[in-house]
């Protein structure tokens, strides 16, 4: 069988001139956008054709920054055309021959062209794909983007669609199978995110250097202690130290403490998110009480002491069961837990950044604002894809935490309340 290949036209004054094959002629400008924008309905049945178009204009436009146009006559320019070669690239999942044009240097060595390099490499496809739907592009408006052919190619919704879910799921094998071993974390956030009828549980690790990571995930219809349950043994199976001592920062969930007491024990260190706290109680109290309320939680947050701060929560839960009985029940629910930093001694700073689960909330804002664009949900397992694709590009813009100094001083807190509770228990 007569293998195929499609030979470029001259390139001049910025366009691509022509493209010939079988007698047909297209005649298609750059740059990349316009390209696509230009070429009618019955032509853009031919977007293999296009695509691969695409590549050898990129390829003629590397060799033209790097030894100027073929007629150039500068004897200043450091390499020279030196004719072309029939050569594999990989397009939609297959290899392709395509006309590839070739430089040599001063030195009579062959110029590698870094185009070529990545149209044969099938890689190279998936990660550009990835990165622009991550990016917030959709399939259906892909094709606007194609002036990055020189990172990804192939232009046709089906095929980008394709690549981005062959994608996700690598990345998302590769997430869930993280070593968490040898890890030094000092606290661990856990919380909850609702996708379309699927809950997500996950989980962010805190490190002595003030680093974030996030840890793992898990799916479920509601956030239960199964759930809960199974992320925790799942980080325990790839590493997780069960016998350091950390700070939960939970959302308050009963299933989530009854998780980490499971795991853990019921001794480990939890800290009750604050913020959920007092969403908690507003929502007890009718529109008008909420303000002072409010700020006299916060207040009792803000202070520095223990004592201090629980002897002013507790006034408050009795001015509350005048005013309110639910909301002082809700605030004194959990009360202890919500004031486990100031027990640490953790000020300043990082009692801010671990007396929430804030943190973990910044990740799960980016995860929103990029599944917001789908359009239609085909199941979990895709919800679960675009999630860890979003999480992880969060993860790459974190910075190390307000107070991150402190943190030596609450992990040297952690170990002796661990020393403490067992000198109890003999």
């Amino acid at each position: 069988m007569e293998k195929r290949y499609r030979k470029m036209g001259k390139k001049a004054n910025g366009r691509v001139r022509e493209i010939r094959e079988g007698g047909v002629l297209l005649e298609l400008p750059l740059p990349v956008a316009d390209v696509i924008e230009s070429i009618p309905d019955v032509i853009r049945e031919l977007s293999q054709e296009a695509g691969l178009l695409l590549m050898s204009a990129a390829m003629h436009s590397e060799c033209e920054r790097i030894a100027g146009p073929k007629d150039s006559k500068n004897p200043l320019r450091r390499a020279n055309w030196w004719g072309s070669d029939i050569s594999p690239v990989y397009y939609d999942r297959q290899k392709v021959l395509i006309e590839r044009p070739r430089l040599r240097g001063k030195d009579n060595k062959e110029i590698p062209l870094t185009t070529y390099s990545a149209l044969k490499n099938p890689k190279g496809m998936r990660g550009s794909v990835l990165k622009h739907m991550i990016l917030g592009i959709s399939s259906r408006h892909y094709e606007e983007a194609v002036e990055s052919m020189m990172q990804g190619y192939g232009i046709k919704k089906s095929s980008v669609s394709r690549h981005f879910v062959q994608a996700t799921a690598e990345q998302m094998r590769e997430f869930l199978e993280r070593d968490l071993s040898g890890s030094e974390l000092v606290a661990i956030f856990i919380d909850g995110i609702e996708f379309k009828g699927q809950l997500l549980v996950v989980a962010l690790g805190l490190d002595k250097g003030g680093r974030k990571h996030v840890l793992g995930l898990w799916q479920g219809a509601t956030e239960n202690a199964t759930v809960c349950t199974s992320l925790l043994e799942d980080m325990v199976r790839r590493g997780l130290d069960t016998g350091k001592d950390y700070l939960f920062v939970l959302d308050g969930s009963k299933a989530l403490r009854s998780a980490v007491a499971k795991i853990f024990g019921g001794e480990a260190a939890v800290q009750r998110c604050q913020q959920h706290k007092r969403r908690n109680v507003r929502e007890h109290l009718p529109k008008e009480h909420q303000p002072a309320i409010d700020a006299r939680i916060a207040a009792a947050y803000n202070m520095t002491g223990y004592d201090e701060a629980r002897k002013s929560l507790e006034l408050t839960v009795r001015y509350l069961e005048k005013l309110n009985p639910s909301a002082a029940a809700s605030l004194k629910e959990g009360l202890e837990e919500t004031l486990m930093v100031h027990r640490l001694g953790v000020t300043g700073l990082l009692r801010k950044t671990v007396s929430t689960t804030n943190p973990i909330e910044s990740c799960f804002s980016v995860t929103r604002a990029i599944t917001e664009r789908v359009k239609r949900w085909r199941g979990g397992d895709m919800v679960q894809r675009w999630a860890v694709a979003a999480l992880l590009r969060a993860e790459k813009k974190f910075r190390r935490v307000k107070g991150y100094r402190e943190i030596p001083k609450l992990a040297l807190s952690l170990q002796q309340k661990s020393l403490d509770q067992k000198e109890v228990a003999a």
